[in-house]
This record gives C-alpha cells, sequence and structure tokens, in this order.
C-alpha cells in the first residue's frame, strides 16, 4: 500500500500567516495577548494589547520555569492569567455581540493567546488564533520588505533642507496620489535636528511594519511618492531593498527662496527654539565636522537668540554642502529632476503644487 505523505492540519480555529491586510480587515478586533512591553516593541497593525500576563508577571512566570521547572511555572502562572482574562471579558469585551469575531495572538501562538481564546469561545464569541503568533508576522513582514518595494515605481521627492519637502509630500497625501511617508512613520525630520517633540521614534520593528502596512495597500500599477532619504531616519534604518529602489526613481526638486527656507525651518523648529540647551546639545554633535570655533559661533547665536542668522549659516555651511554631496552620489535621477518652484509657503500653496503634480500623474 502506498503511504500518503504527511500532511500537518491546523488546529480548528487558527489562521497561518502569511497575512494580507484584507485578511485582517475581516475580524472586528485584532488583540495582543503579550505583556505591554512586547506590545510596545512592535503589533500587528491595529492590534490592541490585552495581557495575560504583564511585564512583572511575565518575569516572574519566565523565572519559576527556569529555576523550579514547568509544573511550578503553570501553578504560579495560571491564577495570574486566570484574573487578567476575567478583567478584559468584565473591560473591554463587556459590550461585545455574540456575533463579534476577534484574532487573538501571543509572542508564538501558544498558552497565553491559548488561554484568552478559550475564555472568549466559552462564552460565545467566534475566536480565531494566530497560529506561530507574532513571530510568524514578524518573518513575513521582514520576508516580503525583500520583495515588496521592487513591485512600485518611486517619484522622489528631493530639494534642500528647508525648501518645503515634507510639506509637499502632505499635500501630495491630500490628494489621490499614493505617499509613502517614511518621516512620518519613523516621528523624525531626518536631520540633526529632526527629532520631534516630546514623541519618541517606534523601534525599528514597529517601522518595517509601519512600511510593509503602507505598501500592502498600494496600486502597484501607480507611482508612490517618497522623500529622499538618506539610510536611517533618526535612529532607525529604511529596509535596504526598499532605498535601493528610491534612489532608482525619478525625482522632483522643491525650489524655495532663501527667505522661504528660513521661514519653514524657523517654523518647524519652534520647539527647539522654546528649547535653547537642547538646541546646543545637538549642535554640539557637529563638531567632528565643522570644528570648535564653527561650533563656538553658531552657540553665541543661539545664547543671542538671533535664530535667522543662526539658520543662514546652518544652510550655508552645514545642510547645503551635504546635500548637494549625497543626493547627486545616491539618487541616480537627481541630476535630471523635474523642478518645482515654490513662490507660497502657506500649506494651501503647496497642496495646489500637489494637486498639479498628482493630475498630471494621473
Amino acid at each position: 500500500m502506498t503511504e500518503l505523505p504527511f500532511v500537518r492540519e491546523r488546529p480548528p480555529g487558527t489562521i497561518e500567516t502569511p497575512l494580507s491586510l484584507d485578511r485582517l480587515g475581516e475580524f472586528d478586533a485584532l488583540i495582543d495577548a503579550r505583556s505591554p512591553s512586547e506590545y510596545a516593541e512592535d503589533h500587528l497593525p491595529g492590534a490592541i494589547n490585552c495581557p495575560t500576563l504583564d511585564d512583572a508577571e511575565r518575569v516572574l512566570v519566565g523565572t519559576a520555569y527556569k529555576q523550579q521547572g514547568a509544573f511550578e511555572a503553570k501553578r504560579i502562572g495560571a491564577p495570574l492569567v486566570a484574573r487578567n482574562i476575567a478583567r478584559h471579558v468584565e473591560g473591554l469585551f463587556a459590550d461585545k455581540p455574540r456575533e463579534w469575531k476577534p484574532l487573538v495572538y501571543c509572542w508564538r501562538g501558544g498558552a497565553r493567546s491559548g488561554s484568552l481564546a478559550h475564555v472568549m469561545r466559552q462564552v460565545g464569541w467566534d475566536v480565531m488564533r494566530l497560529e506561530g503568533g507574532y513571530k510568524a508576522f514578524r518573518r513575513q513582514v521582514v520576508s516580503e520588505l525583500d520583495v515588496l518595494p521592487a513591485r512600485f515605481r518611486f517619484e522622489v521627492v528631493c530639494g534642500a533642507t528647508g525648501s518645503g519637502k515634507s510639506r509637499l509630500l502632505e499635500a501630495l497625501a491630500q490628494t489621490p496620489a499614493q505617499v509613502l511617508d517614511l518621516e512620518l512613520l519613523a516621528a523624525h525630520r531626518g536631520s540633526l535636528l529632526g527629532d520631534l517633540p516630546d514623541e519618541p521614534q517606534p523601534t525599528q520593528k514597529a517601522f518595517e511594519t509601519a512600511i510593509w502596512s503602507a505598501l500592502s495597500r498600494f496600486d502597484a500599477t501607480r507611482p508612490v511618492f517618497v522623500e529622499a532619504e538618506s539610510k536611517k531616519v533618526g535612529n532607525l534604518r529604511v529596509p535596504d531593498v526598499l532605498m535601493d529602489r528610491m534612489r532608482q526613481g525619478d525625482c522632483f526638486r522643491v525650489e524655495t527662496g532663501r527667505e522661504g527656507r528660513i521661514a519653514l525651518l524657523l517654523e518647524d523648529y519652534a520647539h527647539l527654539i522654546a528649547r535653547p540647551a537642547l538646541l546646543v546639545e545637538k549642535i554640539d554633535c557637529l563638531k567632528p565636522l565643522h570644528g570648535v570655533e564653527r561650533i563656538e559661533g553658531w552657540k553665541a547665536r543661539i545664547a543671542a537668540g538671533d535664530w535667522r542668522t543662526l539658520v543662514t549659516d546652518l544652510l550655508d555651511e552645514h545642510y547645503d554642502p551635504a546635500y548637494r554631496k549625497s543626493m547627486y552620489r545616491n539618487y541616480v535621477g537627481a541630476a535630471q529632476a523635474t523642478p518645482v518652484t515654490v513662490e507660497d509657503i502657506s500649506r494651501d500653496g503647496f497642496l495646489r503644487i500637489a494637486e498639479g503634480i498628482s493630475a498630471k500623474l494621473a
């Protein structure tokens, strides 16, 4: 008798990766059963955190497992998990109808999501569990970021610092154009002074998940607008395949007059002007490039509140030379970039430019 090859059957009530955004959209909620710190590092797009063990409890159970074995860890963990699940059922899930259909996951699709899903099924909800958990989803994101960018044609918005590249990209996002705003996803403006006020950057994993989510929504038959970036946006690294694909794109060069650039930078960095000590710290980071004498001169401008002269000096002596050196070396379309002249630096002015570009490439 011919033996049939082994076929692994998926456990009932589970789904497997790869996941599409459409597939995730079939669920009424995505529930992350991991601890708050695991959730904060990264999670499925749109997921809410309903931990079966909080961070301290997870350490407690993990320590018991290492020191005393699986039985003792389960004995300690079971009442903790039970109490946490009860709190979720009585609180976050209290108003959910019988027809509610959530997807639950944990780190590997094991005990934590299994316990939560079991109780929820006993209530009567149609719960599904992600087999392999977040770990399987993370493998999918990493794998697909090696192929997704190659499907798209990127239109690169370039231009000197302060020319309004980010403003134009924001305006393009208000039109039918497809926009991948890496600085928005990275919570950073991409330069030495690019930290956003009181807004930390996401983790590298969360940044990559956000990029995957954005690219997964796009139509590959239409161009994607992106700002010319270096390999890193603040502390976050742009995935290599995406970076390579961006550098092959056609370019739009935003051209804004000197006064307009100064005005835009003073507006964008108002939070640093309000915190001069922080600005001094950042300026000090440029000593290896410009030397002590020039840095002390810039710090004197800060002390005097001479913001316009400071911005002018930074443009002439730091940003513009660095831009010219980097842009033409890294972006093949930079030399033949289509010029975009900005005469009105208001948001309405950038929106009019964006509408014209979007209509032309529609």
